[in-house]
């Protein structure tokens, strides 16, 4: 028997104040959109097929907290307002290609798996 998990295993590990919400599966996909400069709002909805406009303007606000994007805002009428990557969301790139990298060389024994996986829970039914 293994030895039992320690209950403050995670009060030490700084993962939990990471800038990016990795739960957000929009976020890498907003970032990809910023590669080559800054990008209107409507801009952004073109290539973010599904995203709702409130998703859209969350995940924008959440990665302009934590520093990932800017907000620039241009007098006029109507106003004009550009998302562009800061470095720090530049930095960030690196890391995201290692998981694209990653999953383009894993993806059909993830498939695979997942196809077992669904394939035992059928027959546990």
């Amino acid at each position: 028997m293994s030895n039992p998990l320690d209950p403050a295993m995670f009060t030490e590990c700084r993962s939990a104040d990471l800038p990016m919400r990795l739960k957000n599966k929009w976020a890498p996909k907003i970032m990809r959109c910023l590669v080559d400069g800054p990008r209107r709002y409507s801009e952004l909805q073109v290539p973010l097929v599904g995203i709702s406009p409130k998703v859209l303007a969350e995940s924008l606000r959440s990665m302009e907290r934590d520093g990932i994007v800017s907000r620039t805002a241009h007098p006029g009428m109507p106003p004009k307002v550009e998302y562009e990557l800061t470095a720090l969301g530049f930095s960030l790139l690196k890391s995201m290609e290692s998981w694209c990298d990653w999953a383009d060389e894993h993806l059909e024994e993830l498939l695979e798996a997942r196809q077992a996986y669904e394939g035992r829970a059928w027959q546990m039914c």
